[in-house]
C-alpha cells in the first residue's frame, strides 16, 4: 500500500481571496502538504490543474465565468476533487463524480484534517491498483460525466446558456445564442457560430440535451439548427427538402426534421 502521508500537492480554487487565504493557512498546519497553485476563477483553474497534475484539488462550486462542475467537464482526466462551498445542495452530485469529500464553508481545521485523511486513503488505494495490487479493488460505479451534473445543476426546465468547449489549454465559452448550428463529426460536433467553427468532443444527442428544444432543432441526424437562423425552406426532391440559412448557408432536412420544424414554425 502507498504511504498515506506521501507529500501531497494541491491546487485551491475559489474566487474569493479571504477563502483562499484560509485555506492556504489551514493547510500549511500539514507539512505533507504543498500548495502548487492557487486559482480566483475557472479559466485559471482548467489550465493551472492541467499543467500541474496535482494530487488533489479544493474546489468552489459556484464562480464566475466557469461552475466547478464545467472546470471538470473540460479536464481529462479529472483529479481528486475536494468540493469547498456554502451551498449544501449540490453535496449528492458532487459525491456522484467520486469528489473525497464537500466542505461546506465555513469549515474549521479538523474538518479539512478529516477530508485530508480521506485524500490521502483515495490516493493510496489507487496507486496500489496501479501497481497491481494483488487483491482486486471491488467494481466501482462509474461516475457521469460531469457534464451531466452541470446540467443538473441548472435550475428544472432551463437549459444551457453557454456552451464550453477546449483547446490545448484554450477555453471557449460560446453563447447559444451565437450558434448558428451544429453539426455532427463522428464522436465530436462541429459548432459553427458566425464563420467560424469550434470542434468538441460530445456527441449531437449529447448536446442535445442542454440545449432549449424550443429554439434548436435536430433537422437531421447530422444537424442541429438554431431556429433563428432559418430563412427559408424549399424542397429539394420528393420528400428531401433543405434548409437556407440568412447567410446562404444550406442544410438538409430529414422527414422527421421537417415534422418537428413544422411543429415551431
Amino acid at each position: 500500500m502507498a504511504d498515506e502521508h506521501a507529500a501531497l500537492t494541491a491546487v485551491v480554487v475559489d474566487d474569493e481571496a479571504p477563502a483562499r487565504s484560509l485555506l492556504r493557512e489551514y493547510l500549511s498546519a500539514h507539512a505533507d502538504v504543498q500548495v502548487v497553485g492557487e486559482c480566483a476563477n475557472g479559466f485559471e483553474a482548467v489550465k493551472t490543474i492541467g499543467e500541474l497534475s496535482p494530487d488533489v484539488v479544493f474546489l468552489d462550486i459556484q464562480m464566475p465565468k466557469l461552475t466547478g462542475f464545467e472546470v471538470l467537464e473540460l479536464l481529462d482526466p479529472g483529479p481528486t476533487v475536494v468540493f469547498c462551498t456554502a451551498y449544501d445542495e449540490y453535496a449528492l452530485k458532487a459525491f456522484e463524480v467520486h469528489a473525497v469529500d464537500y466542505l461546506l464553508k465555513p469549515f474549521g481545521r479538523e474538518r479539512l484534517a478529516e477530508a485530508l485523511s480521506r485524500v490521502r486513503s483515495r490516493l493510496a488505494e489507487s496507486r496500489g491498483a496501479a501497481k497491481g495490487a494483488t487483491v482486486a479493488p471491488a467494481a466501482a460505479t462509474p461516475a457521469p460525466h460531469p457534464r451531466v451534473l452541470a446540467a443538473a445543476a441548472r435550475p428544472p426546465g432551463s437549459f444551457s446558456e453557454r456552451v464550453l468547449v477546449k483547446d490545448g489549454a484554450r477555453v471557449s465559452v460560446i453563447p447559444v445564442e451565437k450558434v448558428d448550428y451544429v453539426e455532427a463529426q463522428d464522436d465530436y460536433v462541429a459548432i459553427h457560430v458566425e464563420g467560424k467553427t469550434w470542434l468538441k468532443n460530445e456527441t449531437l444527442a449529447e448536446l442535445a440535451e442542454d440545449l432549449d428544444p424550443a429554439r434548436f432543432v435536430r433537422i437531421h441526424r447530422s444537424f442541429i439548427l438554431n431556429l433563428e437562423r432559418l430563412a427559408r425552406l424549399e424542397l429539394y426532391a420528393k420528400d428531401s427538402r433543405v434548409a437556407i440559412l440568412h447567410d446562404g448557408k444550406q442544410l438538409p432536412v430529414s422527414r422527421a426534421g421537417y415534422a418537428r420544424l413544422k411543429e415551431l414554425m
